[in-house]
């Protein structure tokens, strides 16, 4: 699985790192057949509170899943946008099933 993370307006810290690969490791877990993810972290307008934007790209065969969510942290954003990819890829993943 190739994974990119692109961080727009800021440096990407170690920890946000980690949170990252780690929340990418269950994904991976439950769908093996994802081929790549994008991930783009972005603020804008630093002055309001929910400026932190996680947008987050799915490839997997034959479909790619799109997520973009914005709050106050990265880390609420890219939780919130990976449970609605796990939605996605769950709904895929039943529709397989009943060919």
């Amino acid at each position: 699985m190739e994974i990119n993370i692109q961080s727009i307006h800021f440096n990407i810290t170690e920890k946000l790192q980690a949170f990252i690969d780690k929340k990418l490791d269950k994904l991976n877990k439950s769908y093996e057949e994802i081929q790549s993810i994008e991930i783009i972290l972005k603020v804008e307008k630093p002055t309001v509170a929910l400026n932190k934007i996680a947008s987050i790209s799915v490839k997997i065969l034959g479909n790619t899943l799109f997520v973009e969510k914005t709050c106050s942290t990265f880390e609420e954003s890219l939780d919130l946008c990976i449970d609605s990819i796990k939605v996605q890829l769950g709904k895929i993943k039943s529709k397989q099933r009943g060919y």
